[in-house]
């Protein structure tokens, strides 16, 4: 198989580029221009071409693609060209910005030219910054061919950056990749127009009345200050997220636009909540109107492209892209109608959408050798009627839907050290009131009859405080999670990392407190939180080995949290549905005696599938 590294130079002007427009949107405007193409076979020499359309693709229909693995920086870019443009489907897609995500967390950053000057390969030119404006017909030839050195200059650094990252890349996570690329440079998701069109006018309708409610009875100081703003929130059953601020270095809350939890309000479920964000933002709009509006555009150019970004957060889960967050769209709407039931198969397919069941609480059991709980888990027996039996002292039969409900909020919320304040609040969301003191004899409860959980928190603190001082330690009933020597990051299963970017101490008024690095600013690291990091990263790596198993047969369309949806021919449903069921089930190597469950949905609609 051959390496084909590449590298696009395309139009651009101060109205026209990425900065404005979303990946999916700027490929697909009638303004889009190739100028020109970088491309190297293997260590050969890199070569540059321009030319028409046609002319591009008779240059391009030169390679074997069907026997080539395509590599570039940023390969949901330059693939998605390659694909759209020119009908070019590799064999296998590579892309060294992935695989940075992986390899150096937050640490390095991601562009070609911050890890070129990391890994010393070489320096990225300017000339880019010359092209504002012009189309290929505007550059002398002069121009041209100093464009394309420094187009010749990015493929080779590109493939340099291959070549070291890849030296001990694992070969299982490079398929990832390639699968990860392919939801959204090769996409077989439809939308329906006529349902995202009704939709938006039912979501604006209902935030017009939501909005004029709001302004009734809510002041602009209540929408202003931080702590109304808050009991605004706590009114409606939600609690407001918190941020670590990087002033004090004390909690506050994460209210400003681009902390991700305030992010996440703007997402919520709840219209109300989307509608109270909104007019805090003044900007009268929910998301969920931005959204279905994006996707009626992108319904009107084609397919829809998944785009998921691999390695998008620090435990190594994937996470949304180009402005559609696909990870996190709405179960319910106000009409009845939903996003998830506009992404439908294509004519003569099917939808199959199969989620693991309760995973993570799985893997902590499994983890932290509470040999009860996994064997309960592997019987099959119902957990959290079990933990609501032990809660209010009934007999497992006697246990009433209420019960089971704040059983089921235990065993998947308390094996993280919540507290009984937080366990409190969660339950409201729900709209479960619990007065504290009966939270608090539920934790209680809890951690009394899953010792070895409550062990592991204790463990994982050690382990943070050893990964501070740079000494490798082993966690876990099998002894999976290992803290490196030389850096803050656990070896995951995968063989990739679980980066804690510049893991101190911090003496305050009452302890030792432990942050690290992120995008966001620094973030507490806790026992109890460790776990679920270590949890959710063991979960992901699960995922990953049944995606690419399943992947062999059929095609996976889409990937959200611990659910593959996967697109098959009408025909084969049933053969295929079996096969998928028996994939997610199936225990990886590493991971013996962990007990795996899945359950399925078919549907011509995402939607449907639920």
């Amino acid at each position: 198989m051959d390496l084909i590294t590449l590298d696009f130079e395309t139009f651009y002007s101060k109205e026209f580029s990425l900065s404005k427009l979303t990946t999916e949107e700027y490929i697909r405007d009638p303004r889009f221009q190739v100028i020109g193409l970088g491309l190297k076979v293997n260590n050969g020499p890199t070569e540059w071409a321009s030319g028409t359309d046609a002319q591009m693709q008779d240059y391009l229909d030169s390679f074997d693609w069907a026997n080539s693995m395509v590599l570039a920086h940023n390969t949901m870019f330059d693939g998605a060209i390659l694909n759209w443009k020119f009908g070019v489907n590799p064999k296998v897609w590579a892309d060294t910005l992935s695989m940075a995500r992986s390899i150096h967390g937050t640490g390095v950053g991601g562009s070609l030219k911050a890890l070129s000057e990391y890994y010393d390969i070489g320096q990225k030119g300017t000339e880019v910054l010359d092209a504002l404006g012009k189309r290929r017909e505007d550059f002398t030839d002069e121009e041209l061919s100093r464009y394309g050195d420094y187009c010749i200059n990015d493929v080779e650094l590109t493939y340099d950056l291959f070549s070291l990252m890849g030296r001990k890349y694992p070969r299982k996570e490079l398929k990832v990749i390639d699968a990860t690329l392919r939801m959204f440079v090769d996409p077989v998701l439809e939308l329906d127009l006529e349902l995202l069109e009704s939709h938006l006018i039912d979501v604006r309708d209902r935030k017009d009345k939501l909005l004029m409610n709001l302004e009734d009875g809510i002041t602009k100081e209540d929408l202003m200050s931080n702590d109304k703003f808050a009991g605004l929130l706590r009114g409606l059953g939600v609690e407001p997220p918190h941020k670590i601020s990087p002033a004090t270095g004390k909690e506050t809350y994460a209210f400003a636009k681009t902390d991700e939890g305030f992010k996440a309000l703007q997402e919520h479920e709840m219209y109300e909540v989307q509608a109270l964000v909104a007019a805090r933002l003044g900007n009268k709009s929910t998301l969920e109107e931005t959204r279905t509006q994006r996707f009626i555009d992108i319904a009107k150019r084609g397919n829809l492209p998944v785009p998921i970004r691999y390695y998008a957060a620090h435990t190594g889960r994937w996470g949304g892209s180009d402005k559609i967050n696909i990870q996190n769209l709405p179960s319910r709407g106000p009409d009845g109608k939903t996003l998830k039931q506009s992404l439908i198969a294509p004519e003569n397919h099917m939808l199959i959408d199969c989620d693991s069941s309760q995973i993570e609480a799985r893997v902590l059991a499994w983890l932290a050798g509470q040999d009860d709980l996994v064997a309960s888990f592997r019987d099959g027996e119902d957990v959290y009627v079990k933990m609501a039996s032990r809660i209010y002292n009934v007999p497992e039969e006697e246990v009433t839907k209420d019960q089971r409900f704040v059983g089921k909020t235990t065993i998947l919320g308390a094996g993280y050290g919540m507290g009984s304040i937080r366990f409190q609040a969660q339950l409201k969301t729900s709209g479960f009131d619990m007065d504290l003191a009966e939270a608090r004899r539920v934790i209680n409860i809890y951690r009394g009859t899953n010792g070895r959980i409550h062990n592991l928190w204790r463990e994982s603190q050690v382990l943070i405080e050893n990964m501070a001082r740079k000494t490798p330690m082993r966690i876990g009933s099998p002894k999976l999670i290992e803290s490196r020597g030389d850096i803050p990051a656990v070896t995951l299963p995968s063989g990739l990392l679980m980066h804690y970017a510049d893991l101190r101490a911090d003496m305050t008024e009452e302890c030792v407190e432990y942050t690290y690095k992120t995008r966001r600013g620094r973030t507490k690291i806790y026992g109890g939180k460790f776990v679920e990091n270590i949890c959710q990263a063991i979960a992901r790596c699960i995922i990953a080995e049944q995606m690419l198993k399943i992947s062999k047969e059929y095609r996976v369309a889409l990937t959200v949290h611990d659910s593959l949806v996967v697109c098959v021919h009408y025909n084969y449903v049933d053969i295929a549905r079996e096969y998928i069921e028996d994939c997610m089930r199936e225990v990886p190597d590493w991971a013996g005696g962990l007990p795996l469950d899945c359950e399925s949905g078919v549907g011509k609609s995402y939607g449907e599938c639920e």
